[in-house]
């Protein structure tokens, strides 16, 4: 084999592979696991088919939103104005203009007082006249005070965005990127704000797809195990295949390994062989018949709390309950946190259908901690034909599928760039 060699199947890899194969180069995709999707797929469960964890994109994600037009999948998401409700809050921005929105958005929201509405109104103001830049990164948390935000405003508001977005508690999350999820949210055009729902399973979504697009071109159940150079590219272990360019696009935690026999690679290997994670926990439940639900997606309380999705389109009375960012819940007994989570969706939804099945799915390293001036490898390497490709490296979003679709497209853009 020659040409270029992506290992790793996850949003990251597909993108790369995708948008190189579509450019007519040879591509060949290395994935570990059976399936493609990485931390992002579909998962079987007594003959429905799930999601490993529930994922939201948002109308500004325009580089995933180009990769499921292309692999003709787009029409399974579901599109609606940014609609934020928990219990006794309701934020809910009409389709109105930018920034009618969101002013309209606030001044409606229920659950909010005049103060705390118009501190949410300043505090959009003061980062819009920023160009939502900070002079220095600092915790989330820190950023909030300075802007005298009501800590009831935080904890409807702020607190499940930050958690949302960064999976990260708004006590040690990086307020820069903190500050770029809302510039190309709430901040952004009116589109840019809406929430995008899919309705398949993630398997469906995109690895299905990507594996029809690709075809040969990806090898699943290949691991590669190292790499080394050689006078015309990289060898790599496990595949025992030559190639041109490598794109890495695996799990952060996986680089340290892989680049083990490169020691121009020594910095950035020991710079992410630094970094902390975050876990993500799913409860999906499995009622007799469908539940109703206000709003596809509810916040279960307020802060640091669980959402529920509901999930009739992959079977009915089917429900995700996600809990993000590491907490004591990730050692209550399982039986506890059914239980509770049960009491919290009963009090938002009223009484509940008999439950027939569930089961916990944990990611236990789901994602990187987004903390303040947290290192991040550039796509390009020292090591000419090298490229990093995944949500971890540098860019303005935190570990979302934009983060990860973006990255893959850079390293892609790169090679045709540098070897036209």
């Amino acid at each position: 084999m020659s040409g270029v060699a992506i290992v790793g199947g996850g949003w990251a890899g597909i993108a790369c592979a995708v948008e190189l194969a579509g450019a007519g180069r040879l591509v060949t995709l290395f994935e570990a696991a059976k399936h493609l999707g990485g931390r992002a797929r579909g998962v079987d469960w007594n003959g429905i088919r799930i999601d490993n964890g529930q994922h939201l994109l948002i109308g500004a994600y325009g580089e995933t939103l180009r990769l499921l037009r292309r692999l003709g999948t787009d029409s399974l998401l579901e599109r609606r104005p940014f609609e934020l409700r928990a219990p006794g809050f309701r934020l809910a921005l009409p389709s109105l203009p930018a920034p009618l929105h969101l002013a309209a958005g606030l001044l409606l929201a229920r659950g909010l007082n005049f103060t705390e509405k118009w501190a949410a109104a300043r505090f959009m103001r003061d980062l819009k006249a920023s160009n939502f830049s900070l002079p220095e990164d600092i915790p989330t948390s820190l950023l909030l005070r300075q802007h005298r935000q009501p800590a009831a405003l935080i904890a409807k508001l702020w607190a499940p965005i930050c958690i949302a977005a960064l999976n990260t508690p708004v006590e040690i999350a990086s307020a820069q990127v903190f500050c770029n999820v809302l510039r190309d949210s709430l901040a952004g055009s009116r589109a840019d704000s809406d929430l995008l729902m899919n309705r398949a399973d993630l398997g469906r979504l995109l690895g299905d797809a990507a594996l029809a697009f690709l075809g040969q071109r990806a090898r699943l159940a290949e691991k590669v195990n190292g790499l080394t150079r050689t006078e015309t590219g990289f060898q790599l272990a496990g595949p025992e295949q030559a190639a041109e360019q490598v794109v890495l696009a695996v799990h952060p935690g996986r680089l340290p390994g892989l680049l083990a026999d490169l020691p121009e690679m020594a910095a950035i290997s020991n710079s992410v062989a630094g970094y902390t994670w975050q876990p993500i926990l799913t409860l999906w439940l499995r009622f007799a018949t469908p539940t109703v639900f206000p709003f596809p997606l509810l916040a279960l309380s307020d802060g640091h709390a669980p959402w529920a999705f509901e999930r009739n389109d992959l079977a009915p009375g089917l429900v995700a309950i996600v809990m993000s960012a590491d907490g004591p819940h990730l050692t209550w007994p399982v039986e506890r946190l059914r239980d509770d989570y049960l009491a919290l969706l009963a009090r938002a939804l009223g009484p509940l259908p008999a439950l027939r099945d569930w089961k916990i799915i944990t990611e236990k390293r789901a994602t990187w901690t987004c903390t303040p001036n947290l290192p991040r490898p550039d796509n390009a390497t020292p090591l000419p034909g090298l490229y990093l490709a995944g949500d971890y490296t540098r860019g303005d979003y935190p570990a979302t599928l934009e983060g990860a679709v973006v990255s893959g497209i850079k390293c892609a853009r790169l090679i045709l760039k540098n070897n036209p």
